[in-house]
């Protein structure tokens, strides 16, 4: 071998047993290979996604529907018996009336009687002087309930307050009685020559008739205020434990005081609670019904047997025995409660968008 072969021989590399570089594994387009890259690059090529997965999820979405619908039966035949049947049915009922035979000789007849009923409630002025009741009623017990049990959830909210489980407790209690109970020992209370409030009340000059014209219906709002303004003031507070206490803390830092903190940082952060609570509140006041009935028991009350539309339709049901009238009278104030319901949560929501 010529010292010429050697030296050319010692330049030129030999033929390559090991890994070919990255830049020799490329394809005829110059891309690398994808199984050699990931090799290269230390990465385990992804394998497809097994069949089964699909079937066991879709698997799982049906037990979840089964599930669900096992536990929702209940509810739904629980309502359909206690909501949808009686609802139905006092509307089938609304559309018949009783009349007399020509003579009376055969008894009352059930005949057919379409809007008959619904324009008798309507054109009755009982009937109409009821709503005017309500809205009275609403006018002062709304504002009292509302602006009383926030009040009282705030105060209880702030660090001032002290022996919170107690008065939770004592403002929580009145709810506990039944609202015939309550209007019982109101009744009393109210009834001159029994009620210590009464003869303290006059001790002191004050003269007040409860059962009077103008006396009823605050007799009635004080009994209403007493029963349910724990109740309101319980859901308010729990709804004010739930803010964020970081978001006080900062507004605090940036010199707030417990008033504004109170009107700019949590009353609009339990705005849902406040909706709900009126809503409720409103539906209510449409039910009015118990305390006025208990009240029209009093001496000398000015409560009268068709004082409020559920009042009206009683006396149509148990005392003329006209329970197409009275059917017809439920299905309109429960007309009237899902309007004012729909222009309650509908006026709320306006505002809630008009906000920035």
């Amino acid at each position: 071998m010529s010292t010429h072969d050697a030296e050319r021989g010692a330049g030129v590399p030999g033929p390559r047993t090991g890994p070919a570089p990255d830049s020799a594994r490329t394809d005829e387009g110059g891309a690398k290979a994808p199984g050699l890259t990931a090799r290269t690059e230390g990465r385990r090529p992804q394998a497809p996604a097994p069949r089964r997965s699909t079937a066991l999820s879709s698997r799982t979405r049906t037990r979840t529907r089964l599930a669900a619908g096992t536990l929702l039966t209940p509810f739904f035949a629980l309502f359909t018996v206690a909501m949808i049947v009686p609802v139905g049915y006092a509307l089938w009922l609304s559309l018949f009336t009783e009349k007399q035979s020509g003579l009376g000789f055969d008894g009352p007849r059930t005949v057919f009687d379409g809007l008959g009923n619904y324009a008798t409630a309507l054109g009755d002025q009982a009937f109409r002087d009821g709503f005017w009741v309500l809205l009275g009623y609403c006018a002062l017990y709304l504002p009292l309930m509302i602006g009383g049990a926030i009040a009282l959830a705030l105060l209880l909210d702030t660090t001032l307050a002290r022996a919170r489980r107690f008065f939770q407790l004592a403002l929580f209690l009145p709810h506990a009685i039944p609202g015939l109970i309550a209007a019982l020992i109101w009744i009393y209370l109210y009834t001159p020559q029994l009620s210590p409030v009464v003869a303290a009340m006059e001790a002191g000059g004050i003269g007040f008739d409860f059962f009077s014209a103008e006396g009823t219906l605050p007799s009635v709002v004080n009994i209403a205020l007493w029963q349910w303004l724990g109740y309101n003031v319980v859901i308010f507070y729990a709804a004010l434990q739930a803010v964020d206490r970081s978001l006080l803390e900062a507004a605090t830092v940036d010199g707030a005081g417990n008033w504004r903190i109170a009107f700019s940082v949590k009353l609009p952060l339990i705005r849902s609670s406040l909706v709900m609570v009126l809503l409720f509140t409103v539906i209510g006041s449409l039910q009015l019904f118990t305390e006025p009935l208990i009240l029209s028991r009093g001496s000398g009350s000015a409560v009268t047997s068709t004082w409020t539309p559920n009042m009206y339709a009683y006396s149509a049901a148990f005392e003329r025995n006209d329970y197409g009238l009275a059917a017809a009278a439920s299905v309109l104030i429960a007309l009237v409660a899902a309007v004012l319901s729909f222009v309650v949560t509908r006026f709320t929501n306006r505002r809630k968008e008009a906000r920035p």
